[in-house]
């Protein structure tokens, strides 16, 4: 008798993409969809941490279902971020706790889902590219280096092949999707750059890495210019665009391939989670308020119509009223089309809950958060 599964995904739209990856997965396997999860014989979870609040949705959905369904409940796989972050955040103490809440549960480490299984994508116009998986920032606040691990970036041409073909299955629009995609290729450049100075492109074109500057030195080597203009060149695709992007990461090479093709949108998401600059220093992120202004009036300099979505976090470990009235000062500055708000919540494993306690009562979090939220929806554009 053929088994048959239910996905049920949450959080971004990376997890969206390796869902895509995960069914493939599974059909290999001789598993067949369900169309409902009452018919499932088996439900696999892809999970999502980068809130408690997420991470409780898994939790209070398996609940549910065991209450609902009793015996008849399916086997259940949970996968994604959750696994991830259990199995490298140091010490344990999230995987036992994980065990403990989920002693019945069959764990499925993301990594054993390969880029050899071809995403099953839903029909449409838009085609999502995963370029790059992990991060190796470390941003106070953010546990995303322990879920993904450290940051791999894919083959170029794996890449650009995965994007000739969805052209050719139909799909006009294409997302390029990574935990920092201005930093494509470092990885595996570090080491290559130490041999020769030059890069070969599909196609045999050599070119010299981009190399991203911060604090006046070189930061990193990055081809992600070079990979956007390869996907915003190839026929008929009518619009590119990427997520996420890192702003000390953004290259003046990057604005200038931007500027160049009119079908990279024209839209841009670039997180900046404070305006004051003492707490951008505690949360580890390497710009002050002052050089993100800078680069945003680079980027419209170039590229006159774009527009801004950012990303900002209220109730961080020790911020003040003042504080937070400059990250509503800097959302009026720029005139976000959309502000994407988060209170600040404690992650395992990460340096603002090791080391600076979650001190902003939930209330004082709420109450910045309906502030800011009525000040964005009233200033976007």
């Amino acid at each position: 008798m053929v088994k048959k599964f239910f996905l049920k995904t949450f959080g971004c739209q990376q997890n969206v993409a390796d869902s895509e990856r995960i069914e493939n997965f599974y059909l290999s396997r001789g598993y067949v969809r369900a169309e409902t999860l009452e018919e499932a014989d088996i439900l696999i979870l892809n999970t999502c941490v980068i809130r408690d609040k997420a991470e409780e949705k898994v939790y209070g959905m398996i609940k549910s279902l065991r209450t609902r369904l009793g015996k008849k409940s399916p086997h259940i796989v949970v996968t994604g971020c959750l696994i991830g972050a259990a199995s490298r955040v140091p010490g344990g103490k999230m995987m036992k706790r994980l065990r403990t809440r989920l002693p019945d549960v069959e764990f499925l480490p993301l990594e054993e889902v390969g880029f050899e299984y071809t995403p099953i994508r839903s029909s449409g116009k838009t085609a999502s590219i995963i370029i790059s998986n992990g991060c190796n920032n470390y941003c106070a606040f953010c546990i995303v280096p322990f879920s993904r691990g450290k940051e791999r970036s894919r083959a170029f041409e794996d890449i650009v092949r995965e994007a000739e073909q969805v052209r050719a299955d139909g799909y006009e629009e294409i997302v390029l999707l990574g935990q920092n995609v201005n930093s494509y290729g470092a990885d595996f450049l570090q080491e290559k750059l130490k041999e020769q100075e030059e890069y070969i492109l599909p196609g045999g074109k050599k070119v010299k890495p981009v190399m991203v500057k911060h604090l006046n030195r070189h930061r990193i080597p990055t081809l992600f210019p070079y990979l956007l203009e390869s996907i915003a060149s190839l026929p008929g695709i009518k619009k590119v665009s990427f997520l996420a992007s890192n702003p000390w990461d953004f290259s003046q090479e990057l604005i200038s391939v931007m500027a160049r093709y009119k079908n990279i949108d024209r839209q841009l998401h670039l997180p900046i989670q404070s305006g004051n600059n003492d707490i951008l220093k505690k949360m580890n992120r390497w710009y002050t308020r002052e050089e993100y202004l800078d680069l945003i009036n680079r980027i419209r300099t170039a590229i006159p119509e774009i527009t801004f979505t950012t990303d900002i976090i209220v109730g961080f470990p020790g911020e003040t009223r003042e504080q937070f009235e400059e990250s509503i000062d800097i959302v009026k500055r720029v005139g976000f089309v959309k502000t994407f708000i988060a209170w600040y919540s404690p992650r395992p494993g990460t340096v603002a809950t090791k080391e600076m306690g979650d001190d902003i009562s939930i209330e004082e979090k709420q109450r910045r958060f309906h502030e800011l939220d009525k000040i964005a929806f009233k200033g976007k554009k």
